[in-house]
């Protein structure tokens, strides 16, 4: 038996997500810029209570590694370590990109390949490409994109693109073979993947673990300073 907590704060969704043996028992989010500090404990708290589940029923805390927001990430997994901790239950780390192409796993068709996006800045993504069995095609990487960033793979394969980057590329890629899909990050979109680790025991040193924040921290000034 397993029961999970899974949190996801890499965008600007604060999401959290139970599951029990893989299988998704509820979630409770919100689609808002800068809330994750204010809302994740909150949301905790009300989901476990929803669901009649006690703390320490846990068997671990799934938590969206990364890439996506700084803030965010740091967020997300400072509460999952917290947790973890108190009820002295692992951590499993889940790549945001490889949750998002969970999402779409099931959507497509077989000669085509997912690209998650999360936006970075100016016309700068953090993306992956996998096919449908979510092996990577391009590993996750902070990709400027231009009209020629998918050429290798137009001849055999449509490409699904999606994600909070996904607007910014719309204009770039025109051909048939480009399609374009809503998203927002939930964190029950991890369960899948997050249930496989917990069977696998793959877990991370809670003492150790980072998010994969993949670009440096660049502090912005504000525009009247």
């Amino acid at each position: 038996m397993s029961l999970i907590l899974q949190l996801e704060t890499a965008t600007r969704s604060c999401s959290v997500a139970l599951a029990e043996n893989g299988v998704l028992l509820a979630k409770k989010e919100k689609n808002e810029a800068n809330i994750h500090a204010q809302s994740i404990t909150l949301f905790i708290e009300e989901l476990m209570q929803s669901c009649g589940k006690a703390f320490t029923d846990l068997s671990a805390v799934a938590v969206s590694m990364g890439p996506g927001s700084y803030t965010g990430l740091r967020i997300g997994v400072s509460a999952a370590k917290g947790l973890c901790y108190a009820l002295d239950i692992p951590l499993i780390a889940v790549s945001t990109l490889a949750s998002m192409a969970s999402a779409k796993q099931n959507q497509t068709q077989f000669n085509t390949l997912l690209c998650p996006m999360i936006d970075a800045r100016r016309m700068e993504v953090y993306m992956a490409l996998f096919d449908q069995n979510l092996n990577l095609k391009v590993p996750v990487k902070a990709q400027i994109l231009d009209e020629q960033t998918f050429d290798e793979f137009l001849n055999d394969h449509q490409i699904l693109i999606f994600g909070d980057g996904a607007d910014k590329c719309k204009g770039l890629f025109t051909a048939p073979e480009f399609h374009f899909n809503e998203h927002v990050n939930s964190a029950a979109d991890m369960t899948p993947l997050a249930y496989q680790a917990y069977q696998a025991q793959n877990f991370v040193d809670l003492a150790y673990f980072e998010p994969f924040y993949l670009k440096d921290f660049i502090a912005t000034q504000p525009k009247n300073a």
